[in-house]
This record gives C-alpha cells, structure tokens and sequence, in this order.
C-alpha cells in the first residue's frame, strides 16, 4: 500500500505538545485515514494517509 504525506512535523517538539497527533486527529475527525509515521532518517513525524493506486484504464471493444 502506498501512502501519501500531508505534512511534516520535526521531533523536537515543544514538551507536552503533539502537533503531528493534533493534525492527523483534525484530520480523522474530517474522515481522512490519517495516521502519524517516524521517519527515522530525518528525525520527522510524518501524518501520512492511504493512498489508492490507480487502476489502469480499460479499454472497450
């Protein structure tokens, strides 16, 4: 399954704020499937959402 960022969050955030969780819950309470992902390689949280993949067009005889 691929995924889709919304947006990027550094780490080192303030202590006790979650900005990374308050976006994806803002998100989840619009109906998007969004979820919060580490990305360790650049030390970001990631608010990432289901992303379908395109079917190829069929074509008609």
């Amino acid at each position: 399954m691929r995924r889709m960022v919304l947006e990027r969050f550094p780490a080192g955030g303030p202590r006790g704020s979650w900005p990374a969780e308050e976006f994806a819950r803002a998100r989840r309470d619009e109906g998007m499937p969004a979820e919060v992902v580490m990305d360790l390689d650049s030390d970001f949280f990631l608010v990432v959402v289901p992303q379908q993949a395109k079917e190829p067009a069929t074509r008609r005889a």
